[in-house]
């Protein structure tokens, strides 16, 4: 029987039960992807983090219930919280080297952990239909597209307020990411994940950061900003444009560490 450790934290949060959680692996090999994708789905969280030691630092991976994802942010962060706090690591700085884009860093400074991640500049486009009509009908006062939809609201109440039909919103070909000015941060956004039963509605989204600093930057004509994501869970980021890359910045919460029991 092989056994391997697991941890669970609440990331993007000071408290447990709030911001999004996430399992997190460490691994001294990779095992087969089936049996990571496996563990994903026992473990029916929006995402686990697995890693590997790799040179000064580690490799990463994210799986959700559905597959192997190419950045997610919360897991990051849960990954490095458990570094940091239950592994023996010293150093304030943790890099990552990853399949999909590149290397990724955290540092951490006191209870504040801030990733180092890809800065996406999202293109204008036209609000797909499917998405709109998912929204209640609500059309965005822009809409944006990279990885995922981002469509823009005039009014924070219109992302807090918002009722999402996930059975229109499976048939965009990506997820969708809605935001707009906040009334006491900068700005507010909520991300839906339709095709994943285990997190439809995603409670904090590290990811989405990459496509939202880079707008709000530009619109707010500021490059540190603060945001909340208006999940019930809910979740805190500060947030910081630096180009190319952007920086985000949480907190991270343990909540439970034990062993999974594999097959031989």
């Amino acid at each position: 029987m092989k056994q391997i450790d697991i941890y669970q934290a609440d990331a993007f949060t000071n408290r447990l039960f709030g911001g999004n959680p996430a399992a997190v692996c460490p691994l001294k090999e990779w095992l087969p992807d089936d049996v990571l994708q496996n563990i994903a789905i026992e473990n029916n969280l929006s995402e686990t983090a697995f890693f590997i030691p790799e040179g000064d630092g580690f490799e990463l991976r994210w799986f959700t219930t559905v597959g192997e994802i190419d950045l997610c942010g919360h897991a990051t962060l849960a990954t490095a919280h458990v570094i940091f706090n239950h592994l023996p690591y010293s150093k304030d700085e943790i890099l990552f080297s990853t399949r999909f884009v590149g290397p990724v860093s955290v540092r951490r400074h006191k209870d504040w952990l801030t990733l180092n991640f890809p800065s996406w500049i999202a293109t204008p486009t036209d609000a797909p239909p499917d998405g709109i009509a998912g929204m209640g009908g609500l059309r965005p006062k822009e809409c944006y597209v990279k990885r995922d939809y981002m469509f823009v609201y005039e009014h924070e109440d219109d992302v807090a307020n918002a009722q999402p039909d996930f059975g229109l919103l499976i048939k965009l070909d990506q997820r969708l990411c809605i935001t707009a000015p906040g009334k006491d941060c900068d700005f507010v956004s909520r991300f839906f994940c339709p095709e994943d039963k285990a997190a439809q509605e995603d409670p904090v989204t590290g990811s989405a950061h990459s496509m939202l600093i880079p707008y709000w930057a530009k619109r707010l004509g500021k490059t540190k900003m603060s945001a909340r994501q208006l999940s019930a869970r809910g979740g805190e980021l500060r947030c910081e444009f630096l180009g190319e890359r952007v920086l985000i910045s949480g907190q991270a919460k343990t909540y439970l560490q034990g062993k999974i029991f594999l097959p031989d």
